[in-house]
């Protein structure tokens, strides 16, 4: 074998390794952004989809749909004002468990709405806020979850209270300090308060 031709082997064979492992550090790189952006969000979607592939093409979708959202900060006002029903919210809870979470359901969606995320329904809602809130959308979740139970048949007064603190996470998240529009703000974990009459360590 020449010496040319050899050195053309070479140079195929360099190639066929280089190329899978660029392909490779990209598809890695890819990965690393979207488990950045989506949080714990990024686990629970590649666990409920068939393929790992399949459901980063979705959070692609998403990504891609965040940015038709117009999500505004509230204003000092507003902030101000959210907080206080939801203290309202709080009070209730001590005679009134079940009202309370239902009332604290719809706060948490006035707020959404104010913010500019759509509240067409709870998929769509879970799909907007895994973007900027995905660090709590798992108590949305769980709240969301009691609150539909305790609607149509009776549930514990400790559930009640464990919706209450998980809407309480996602409230606080949507209403805190760090209100720079969602394309500019990476997503932010929301202190777990308890609500009033609540008892044991703090989750």
């Amino acid at each position: 074998m020449s010496t040319e031709t050899v050195m053309w082997v070479s140079i195929i064979a360099g190639a066929m390794v280089v190329v899978p492992v660029s392909g490779f550090c990209l598809l890695r790189r890819r990965r690393d952004r979207l488990r950045e952006r989506f949080g714990p969000e990024y686990e629970r979607t590649a666990a409920a989809e068939v393929t790992r592939r399949t459901a980063e093409r979705a959070m692609r979708v998403r990504r891609t749909r965040s940015g038709s959202l117009d999500v505004q900060p509230l204003d000092p006002d507003a902030r101000r004002g959210y907080a206080d029903r939801w203290a309202a919210v709080q009070e209730r809870f001590v005679n009134e468990p079940s009202p309370a979470v239902c009332e604290a359901d719809l706060l948490v969606r006035a707020v959404m709405a104010k913010r500019g995320y759509s509240t067409e329904d709870f998929a769509q809602q879970a799909s907007d806020l895994s973007l900027g809130h995905s660090r709590t959308l798992e108590h949305y979740r769980h709240a969301h979850e009691i609150s539909g139970r305790a609607a149509g048949r009776w549930v514990s007064i400790q559930e009640l209270r464990q919706a209450m603190t998980h809407y309480h996470a996602l409230f606080d998240d949507l209403i805190g300090d760090d209100q720079r529009p969602l394309r500019d703000r990476a997503a932010a974990r929301a202190p777990l308060t308890r609500p009033r009459g609540t008892t044991g360590p703090r989750r």
